[in-house]
């Protein structure tokens, strides 16, 4: 146990449920599954999640950078690790020597890893990213074909994927998916004509692996094309029991939410009505009211704003406003006349002690105006990861 009193609580049991949720239903749609994992996976912690997600299924790994895949490896993770985004190329070598699938989207790119792969004396795996409409990272379709040919035939790399990202998979009216579809459907087709046919496509993220069963646009985005060996889904979100955006619920999937984070009470004050709490006395007391302070605050993850807007914590089994603007390391709920000692637990996210309520990572997204993913990835790592579950 953590000798801090603030912690996270990672479930295992519900993460392993998940996998094994999300991998059927990808194999439903005629597709496998890679784990994403990149932000030590997105606050849960990317090593023991890889761990527990692999067993229950799934067959690789996305990450953001460079530094997480090699970290990856360190671990003992042997299986495809794929880099989402072009990287720096002093990375090269490494990655190449370490086998890692590369992400690729230019031909400056393609010529720089093969000679760092030709020098370490591997074959570079590369996956080609197209820019169908998300216009963050990737080639253009015009381009796509030819820079797919020239990875496919240098002796030094290996076309093992063409990839895109959808940018509104979880908006069920948004026509973008579709046209995103038909654009990176044109691509692998010209790409094959061309002689470059890879080892696999891949496009869906959880947002079009959970609508695929219900909705034939999503069906169509889950699977628009085959390489080689078939079709990937690239999934994050979902298997951590979160929301993918309004068009895929988690609940709707039966996931299971696996992040919980909680404190015990640090200190007990009665404030008097007119009395003001924390920096500004921006919050003062309306009446008499006991004031709880727990040990987080916005360097462990909780926005500074969420004074005014967050949801608070349980405590006692009771959800606690806060009181006063929230610290670097502290926070102060209100706890009415309520009894509460040094020692209580609080829950921020989750499910209380006494079963009498829960408080889900949705909540403080909806009250900040934010997603779920800022949530999880927010909370710092000097809070403490405690892993538990038969499925670790």
């Amino acid at each position: 146990m953590t000798r801090r009193w603030a912690w996270a609580e990672i479930d295992h049991d519900a993460l392993a449920a998940n996998a094994r949720t999300l991998a059927g239903r990808a194999s439903a749609g005629g597709a496998a599954v890679w784990w994403t994992v990149k932000a030590d996976a997105y606050g849960h912690g990317a090593r023991e999640v890889a761990r527990t997600a692999l067993t229950a299924g799934g067959a690789g790994l996305c990450v953001a950078l460079a530094a997480e895949a090699l970290a990856l490896r360190e671990a003992g993770h042997r299986g495809p690790i794929l880099v989402l985004s072009p990287q720096p190329a002093e990375w090269y070598a490494d990655l190449a020597r370490a086998d890692v699938h590369v992400t690729l989207d230019d031909e400056a790119g393609a010529v720089a890893y093969a000679a760092a792969a030709a020098a370490a004396g591997r074959v570079g795996l590369v996956h080609l990213k197209v820019d169908t409409g998300m216009h963050r990272v990737g080639a253009s379709p015009a381009d796509a074909p030819r820079l797919a040919r020239l990875v496919a035939t240098t002796p030094s790399l290996a076309l093992e994927g063409l990839a895109t990202h959808y940018a509104t998979a979880d908006l069920p009216d948004h026509p973008a998916l579709a046209a995103q579809v038909a654009s990176f459907v044109r691509v692998v087709d010209a790409a094959a004509a061309a002689g470059a046919v890879p080892r696999w496509v891949h496009a869906a993220n959880s947002a079009a692996l959970l609508r695929a069963a219900d909705d034939p646009e999503a069906r169509e985005a889950l699977a628009p094309r085959r390489g080689r060996d078939g079709v990937l889904a690239r999934v994050g979100i979902a298997l951590y029991g979160l929301t993918a955006g309004p068009g895929a619920p988690a609940e709707a999937a039966g996931l299971r939410p696996v992040l919980s984070w909680r404190a015990r009470v640090s200190h007990v004050t009665r404030v008097r009505a007119g009395e003001g709490v924390s920096y500004g006395h921006r919050w003062v007391a309306t009446r008499d009211t006991t004031v709880a302070t727990l040990p987080l605050g916005y360097a462990d993850g909780i926005p500074r704003r969420a004074w005014d807007a967050g949801p608070g914590a349980i405590v006692g089994g009771a959800r606690r406003a806060f009181a006063g603007v929230v610290t670097m390391d502290q926070c102060m709920v209100d706890c009415g006349d309520d009894e509460v000692r040094p020692g209580d637990e609080a829950t921020l996210i989750g499910a209380d002690a006494h079963g009498r309520a829960e408080q889900r990572a949705e909540d403080w997204a909806r009250a900040l105006g934010t997603i779920t993913y800022e949530v999880t990835c927010a909370i710092s790592p000097r809070v403490p990861r405690v892993h538990r579950g038969a499925g670790r």
